[in-house]
């Protein structure tokens, strides 16, 4: 669906049924033409150690739930400036 509709963020779960989150993002990152998507995580943990990973885990961003809605406004605000 991803290479269809091309978005531009994308706030992604981790604990998914079949695949975990981490796997979506880093087969997002390796699909053509998808690499500058904004790739949020979503999880009801803190995220695992130092924030300089989320690059190596395919993410941008870590979110905690329950969602703090000015950070979320905040980060999509770096993807959609006014």
């Amino acid at each position: 669906m991803a290479q269809v509709k091309r978005p531009q963020v994308i706030i992604l779960d981790i604990g998914l049924p079949k695949m975990n989150g981490y796997e979506v993002a880093r087969k997002l990152r390796q699909c053509t033409g998808l690499g500058e998507m904004f790739i949020i995580a979503l999880s009801g943990h803190a995220p695992p150690g130092d924030s300089k990973i989320l690059p190596a885990t395919g993410f941008d961003e870590y979110l905690v739930k329950p969602v703090d809605i000015e950070k979320l406004q905040k980060l999509l605000a770096k993807c959609f400036p006014f």
